[in-house]
């Protein structure tokens, strides 16, 4: 639908440009402009207008679909419980340092979760508790508990997707 909406004014110019062409040429087209045309002429420049500067606009908005701050196939899908506690800790904890498109997060040190994907949730845990693979990068049981579950969880249901 989008590039029905992309393509449309492209479309719409080319209908203008035949219809100058079959009908009078350039110089009958600049007349009608200047001498503001008949009926027709100004007619159809104001449904052009409206189509082109209301319409379109309009269309393409309505046809988005709502955002969660995610990207790819996670960018509509509600997280709820765990996952979502999960997420927020991510957030907090993790987002500068890791990579992971489900939260639009472009870290720098950590690696790309996405990259490593599968992954499961036991590998998630060991890489909290240790600090990643141990070489001081991350610092090591960083989160604990509940907490340290909840971003494990949501780490190895969303990355690479």
């Amino acid at each position: 639908m989008q590039i029905l909406f992309f393509l449309g004014p492209f479309v719409v110019a080319g209908l203008i440009v035949i219809f100058i062409a079959f009908f009078g040429g350039a110089s009958a087209a600049r007349e009608a402009y200047l001498t503001r045309g008949g009926r027709f002429f100004i007619g159809g420049m104001v449904l052009l207008y409206v189509v082109l500067g209301l319409v379109v606009p309009l269309a393409v908005i309505n046809s988005r679909e709502q955002a969660l701050g995610a990207t790819g196939s996670l960018r509509t899908e509600d997280v709820s419980g765990k996952l979502e506690d999960g997420k927020s800790l991510f957030i907090e904890n993790c987002k500068s340092c890791h990579t992971l498109d489900a939260v639009d997060a472009h870290g720098v040190t950590g690696p790309n979760l996405d990259e490593l994907a599968p992954l499961d949730k036991q590998r998630v845990m060991n890489a909290i508790k240790r600090g990643g693979t141990g070489d001081g990068r991350m610092p090591p049981a960083l989160l604990d508990g509940a907490d340290a579950d909840a971003v494990a969880a949501y780490v190895s249901t969303v990355a690479g997707r």
